[in-house]
């Protein structure tokens, strides 16, 4: 893979990009640039992960040395799982299970827990770097990477710790590119704030498209880091949980907000365009011969095209969504099933 493949490789499908000269300049010198993602371990994956999976896969095809971290600390200062770091850590190990599961070649990834960083005192001088190098009020806007309003940083100080921690993560694993999903992006700003405060090497930004709640509504705005209408494995009614049994998938979508015509804030759309074209290539819309027929596409821009026009059907098009999604998430229960041993139920006591 010459370089301007493994650019458009690690860019593809992303929302943004911070910034494609600093990408395209880091590629053109380093073969084998590091990168990572973050998870807090505290649930389920669900069909948004399909997302995070290909830009995973993207990152490793195109040479890159990619660190999935599985952030046990922030995960129990964010008070997930009951802030239980037992069961924070369960859902770390099935995460990474479940990332295998999905294609993530497991030798070729590097899964890394928080409480490495933490036990080292050199991690929480970096911290300390971090938090005199930007304000208060800088600190609670970023708050939004965790999943909250600015105003709850007062339910208690440790939520003033994470946007530092993240921050350092990234300077102490160390990472070229760091990679999320569009709500992570105020994380990656400030890490690249810091950079140039502190004369760091700057990271790279990569951001992807987020999956909208499957009941609709809710905002969903970078620039003022609300993504309220996000699909959420913290609000089991808004996904389709890894691995869902056929029958849930199917009832998950029929019941999805899908209104005719519309492609903003409409999560059978997105599912459409960010995980069933890249994954199968195709999606088949099941159509009675009275409608006009199957209908196969094979790109977004005539997906889009004939959604937009209103001559497909949401009825239509949630059964070619329900039919792609079971065909996708069958390896996934069939792993599972292979691995009891790190199934959410064994370790999680979820259903």
């Amino acid at each position: 893979m010459d370089t301007e493949e493994r650019i458009e490789r690690i860019g593809r499908r992303a929302q943004e990009v911070l910034t494609p000269e600093e990408l395209r300049a880091l590629v053109a010198t380093n073969d084998r640039p590091r990168a990572y993602i973050g998870f807090e371990p505290s649930g389920m994956l669900t069909v948004a992960h399909f997302i995070t999976t290909r830009k995973i896969r993207d990152l490793q095809e195109a040479g890159c040395d990619v660190t999935v971290f599985l952030a046990d600390w922030h995960a129990w200062i964010n008070d997930k799982l009951g802030g239980d770091l037992e069961r924070i850590r369960a859902s770390g190990r099935y995460m990474q299970a479940g990332f295998t599961a999905l294609g993530v070649d497991p030798d070729r990834a590097r899964f890394r827990w928080a409480s490495e960083l933490t036990d080292r005192a050199d991690y929480w001088a970096r911290v300390v770097r971090v938090a005199k190098s930007t304000t208060l009020a800088r600190t609670k806007r970023a708050m939004s990477i965790m999943g909250r309003h600015e105003e709850e940083a007062t339910l208690d100080t440790s939520k003033l710790f994470y946007p530092a921690m993240q921050v350092a993560d990234i300077f102490e694993l160390p990472v070229d590119i760091a990679y999320g999903g569009m709500d992570q992006r105020r994380a990656h700003a400030l890490a690249r704030e810091v950079a140039h405060q502190r004369g760091w090497p700057t990271p790279v930004g990569i951001h992807t498209p987020l999956l909208s709640s499957l009941k609709g509504g809710g905002r969903m705005d970078p620039s003022s880091g609300a993504f309220e209408g996000k699909m959420s494995k913290s609000d089991p009614a808004t996904a389709i949980a890894l691995p869902a049994p056929s029958e849930e998938i199917a009832a998950r979508i029929a019941g999805a907000f899908c209104p005719a015509k519309q492609v903003t804030g409409n999560p059978v759309v997105e599912l459409v365009e960010y995980v069933i074209l890249p994954w199968l290539g195709s999606i088949e819309i099941p159509r009675a011969a009275k409608y006009g027929g199957p209908l196969t596409f094979q790109d977004s821009a005539g997906f889009r095209a004939e959604w937009e026009s209103g001559k497909l059907h949401p009825q239509d098009l949630k059964s070619g969504v329900m039919v792609g999604l079971d065909r996708l998430i069958e390896p996934v229960r069939r792993y599972f099933t292979d691995h009891p041993e790190v199934s959410p139920t064994s370790f999680l006591g979820l259903p």
